[in-house]
């Protein structure tokens, strides 16, 4: 700032104001300051002004997988949403790990967010304490909580798995199986796993087939290890329901290598409408997630609530994101 100032003929003062927006300083000189500034390549710090101001200008967010299309789309919209407010993005990656993502939040709050942006797959008990301490507004997204922190973005997985067996249950399946992971506890995986089981036990029908394999996120080559055991795991089911994409395009694979037709001898169903659903030979059918739609809304409100802080409490304190069922060629018409 020393070298801007002597450069420009003017105090390091000058310089700051110039530097803001609204800063009292004529056009020609603020012109003239950072003209020199981008000659110099000068990159202010913002530590000084984030003490002064309590504004640091970054939104803290969280994903639990970054090879994951969804969360990569999501992400994408928000930043989208986020870039003309001028906000950043500090990401971090919590691999399904609940006690990752606790640290992570420490290490975040230090860095004083504007907002904490962070997927509903369960939280440690301290999480919750640091996130309601922090002062700053809370957006979970892909779930809707039992008991929110702050403000939520995302659906019911439990009712969107429910949906879908009582569907594939109105088709005519009744010996439905259930692929998830075995390590799921608070995740969004069990909420999926209990709406299955629900919807089963309300229709009369056994719930009992439950195939538990790996840790989250259960993976297409351990969907396919599952498939390769058919006759033990799913000698007498008419459908597999597997707890996303990945894992049902494994099962179905290793049911092709084994000469089992899908659907004549066994539906396979998936949860996400991943590209491997669309585009497997056949189709996987699917709940479709609106990832973009997660991330564009979750801007939305990232927007509102910097707008006017002083208006809360008129901004709704959950969004509600669709679901769809699509009826493909892996199961019955």
């Amino acid at each position: 700032m020393e070298d801007v100032a002597r450069a420009a003929g003017v105090s390091r003062m000058t310089v700051s104001r110039a530097l803001r927006s609204d800063g009292p300083v004529s056009d020609e000189t603020r012109a003239r300051i950072l003209k020199i500034v981008r000659k110099l390549n000068y990159v202010p710090d913002q530590s000084a002004g984030t003490l002064s101001t309590r504004r640091s200008g970054f939104v803290a967010t969280l994903v639990p997988s970054l090879n994951n299309l969804h969360f990569a789309e999501s992400i994408q919209a928000l930043s989208e949403q986020l870039e003309p407010t001028g906000l950043q993005m500090l990401l971090g990656h919590t691999d399904y790990s609940a006690e990752r993502e606790e640290r992570l939040i420490e290490s975040m709050l230090k860095r004083r967010p504007e907002i904490i942006v962070l997927p509903f797959d369960g939280h440690t008990p301290r999480t919750i304490k640091l996130l309601k301490q922090a002062n700053v507004p809370v957006i979970e997204q892909w779930e809707v909580p039992k008991r929110p922190i702050g403000y939520t973005v995302g659906f019911s997985n439990w009712q969107a798995a429910r949906k879908m067996t009582t569907a594939l249950i109105e088709r005519g399946y009744q010996r439905i199986a259930f692929v998830s992971e075995s390590e799921d506890a608070w995740t969004r995986g069990a909420a999926r796993r209990a709406g299955f089981e629900d919807a089963m036990q309300s229709a009369g029908l056994s719930a009992h087939r439950m195939i538990r394999f790996g840790k989250p996120p259960i993976s297409i080559e351990d969907g396919f290890q599952i498939g390769a055991q058919y006759s033990e795991h799913f000698a007498d089911a008419d459908c597999i329901f597997c707890v996303s994409d990945a894992p049902a395009f494994g099962v179905l694979s290793a049911l092709k290598s084994q000469q089992i037709r899908v659907p004549e001898d066994i539906a396979v169903v998936g949860f996400g409408n991943f590209e491997v659903s669309r585009f497997s030979s056949p189709t996987i059918t699917t709940v479709e997630v609106d990832a973009r739609g997660i991330g564009h809304q979750t801007g939305e409100l990232v927007r509102r609530l910097l707008v006017d802080e002083n208006d809360r409490d008129g901004i709704p304190r959950h969004f509600e994101i669709d679901v769809r069922l699509r009826f493909r060629e892996s199961t019955r018409a």
